[in-house]
């Protein structure tokens, strides 16, 4: 009787262990697919030269769009996607570059561009609203500032890099 038992629950184990093995063989692939675009670093995304001289740069907000090479998730655009950044000097005259992209839904903002607003980030979305430094707007919709751009100056030259989140 104790080695129908023992027979009986090794067979056990056998059908377990290699049914578990199979669903594990059959799983993974597909965990792996839906998986691997996120667990991936960012596209190694250096710093941009924007076509810009710092002398160029005011105090006055300007868009600036470049181009970076990454890959996004599984797609990759051959020409590159286009980005934009608001690019000024602060009140200490250190250079500055803003992401356009509002902190609330994720729409763009434009400098200066709603007459009841003067010299401000608006966001036409829901009328999102940052002073000049990126800061929200108390009040307003976003509840933090914009991004902020990872710079470098070489030769009288802009460059962008990464952003760092707000």
């Amino acid at each position: 009787m104790s080695k129908k038992v023992s027979r009986r629950k090794f067979l056990t184990y056998m059908l377990g262990g290699t049914a578990g093995f199979l669903g594990a063989g059959l799983l993974f692939p597909m965990v792996r697919f839906a998986v691997d675009p996120v667990m991936k670093k960012g596209g190694g995304v250096g710093f941009v030269d924007v076509g810009m001289r710092v002398s160029e740069i005011t105090d006055r907000p300007k868009a600036v769009q470049f181009k970076v090479h990454r890959k996004d998730g599984w797609y990759q655009p051959e020409e590159g996607e286009l980005l934009t950044a608001w690019v000024m000097k602060d009140e200490k005259g250190q250079v500055v570059a803003l992401s356009p992209v509002c902190k609330h839904l994720g729409c763009t903002v434009n400098w200066d561009s709603n007459p009841q607003f003067k010299n401000q980030f608006f966001c036409p979305c829901h009328f999102g609203r940052y002073y000049k430094d990126g800061t929200n707007v108390p009040g307003t919709p976003p509840s933090k500032p914009l991004d902020k751009y990872q710079i470098k100056i070489e030769n009288d030259r802009l460059l962008i890099g990464p952003v760092n989140k707000a």
